[in-house]
């Protein structure tokens, strides 16, 4: 057999092994785009750095567990409304790749009396459009509001209501559209009540949360978002 021959065979070989490696070798999981929807809790007012605010801690943490995730936008504002978030946020799903969305909304639909009526209807359509942009509809995580009124100066926000009583039953709206859905939903609002008796998880603003709350909050957060995402 001819050297030319020998070359010929064991380079084929060659190519033959390799293409068999090669097959056994899985692509790599695409990363994960993910918006976060909300208010001054989801851009963390309070907080001193991205780097402390909740969704940046769940999208690093995601990644730190296998599940490659960038924060795309988080266009939440201090002060916004449902109504603020279906004229501001919500058209940043059709001009930014997204995968996964959690939503936190309404504590100041309560603080500025909209009815529950009108809050009910607007968080049905900000799911909606939520759940039409995503590849996925399930990668959508709801949660609850915080119970603002542990906080020292939150009862200057309350006009005079039962603040708890109010948020409970924004909250039990919020619940009930996860149910309906076949949502998860991550019920922060027992945890936020720590904020009454420890001044740490208070922000100096004496309102909203501090960055060891929103911390708190994100480890609740986390574990629903491993298991929606790892499907």
């Amino acid at each position: 057999m001819s050297g030319i021959r020998i070359l010929t065979m064991i380079r084929s070989l060659l190519l033959f092994s390799a293409a068999g490696l090669l097959s056994f070798i899985k692509p790599d999981k695409k990363t994960v785009h993910y918006i976060a929807l909300g208010d001054s809790y989801t851009i963390c007012t309070g907080t001193a750095t991205k780097a402390e605010h909740w969704p940046n801690l769940l999208a690093n943490h995601l990644t730190e567990a296998g599940i490659a995730t960038e924060l795309v936008a988080n266009p939440a504002r201090n002060g916004f409304s449902t109504q603020n978030l279906i004229d501001n946020e919500l058209p940043l799903l059709s001009t930014n790749p997204v995968d996964f969305v959690t939503l936190l909304i309404g504590v100041n639909d309560w603080v500025r009396q909209v009815d529950i009526v009108t809050y009910h209807k607007n968080l049905n359509h900000i799911i909606e459009q939520v759940q039409k942009a995503l590849p996925n509809k399930s990668r959508l995580i709801l949660i609850t509001i915080p119970d603002f009124g542990v906080t020292p100066q939150g009862a200057l926000y309350g006009s005079g209501r039962d603040i708890s009583k109010g948020i409970t039953e924004f909250n039990d709206i919020i619940k009930a559209e996860a149910k309906k859905r076949n949502l998860r939903c991550v019920d922060i609002f027992p945890l936020s009540k720590g904020m009454l008796n420890t001044k740490t998880l208070v922000a100096g603003d004496g309102l909203h949360p501090s960055a060891e709350e929103y911390a708190l909050w994100e480890t609740l957060i986390l574990p629903e978002a491993k298991k929606l995402l790892a499907n």
